[in-house]
């Protein structure tokens, strides 16, 4: 049994795998570790990979390291299916490596567009021939809700969830369709740019608002959300592990 922890900025999300097929999921808020042992003790995990966007403890690595001899901390250094074209590796965030290895798994020999709505959104390219050419960086939903409200006097911090009309109907419409169908602008927008240069691109969309976006996109994509999980199995399982 395989064990994929994906630590990002506001939750750890855990998947187990037995091969390639996932058994359990769970999610957890924060940087929190706690179901590690009431699972150990359910499963025999034969191998361990650990994504991280956050520093980890010397106390949550020896946890960790505690149930399982065979430990990946998965990082640009670690040992991948794919090529990288990046002119800073070292800066290339784990989560976006393993969402295109992830999404070259599930289309092998394909011009893929990887886009990851999480805190941010992360939009990355890798080619047919398997090489991570780059990508970009913006701010996500929640991040420009509450940038317009910290950076104005009069407009509130409104959520995600609610009506979303093409043009707001009033203040609180207005700041979510704004945020919500200006991120879909900007994606059906590199798509297009990419699609005019690799005419059969196949889009991915994952992350945690992918279903806040996914019916607002006009483009066709595939929706996955265990993209960034697939992609670590597949890394944990090709160390031979």
């Amino acid at each position: 049994m395989n064990l994929v922890i994906d630590i990002g900025n506001n939750s750890t999300k855990f998947f187990f795998f037995q091969g390639k097929d996932l058994i359990l999921k769970g999610r957890r808020e924060g940087c929190s570790l706690n179901f590690i042992d009431e699972y150990a003790k359910q499963f025999e995990i034969e191998g361990v990979i650990v994504s991280s966007v956050v520093e980890l403890s010397n106390e949550d690595k020896s946890q960790i390291e505690s149930i399982c001899n065979s430990v990946i901390w998965f990082s640009s250094g670690t040992k991948m299916p794919i090529s990288i074209n990046y002119r800073t590796p070292e800066t290339l965030g784990s989560d976006r490596l393993a969402a295109v290895i992830g999404a070259q798994s599930e289309a092998p020999g394909h011009d893929i567009l990887v886009i990851d709505a999480g805190s941010a959104i992360t939009i990355d390219f890798i080619n047919a021939e398997g090489c991570f050419l780059g990508g970009n960086i913006s701010p996500g939903v929640k991040m420009r809700l509450t940038a317009l409200h910290n950076y104005t006097d009069k407009l509130p911090l409104i959520k995600k969830e609610g009506d979303a009309p093409s043009l707001g109907y009033n203040t609180e419409t207005a700041i979510r369709s704004g945020v919500i169908q200006g991120i879909c602008h900007e994606i059906d927008g590199y798509i297009n740019e990419m699609r005019g240069k690799y005419p059969n691109l196949l889009v991915f969309l994952t992350g945690g608002d992918e279903k806040t976006l996914i019916n607002n996109i006009k483009n066709r994509i595939f929706a996955d959300k265990l993209l960034v999980a697939k992609g670590l199995n597949r890394i944990l399982t090709e160390h031979g592990i």
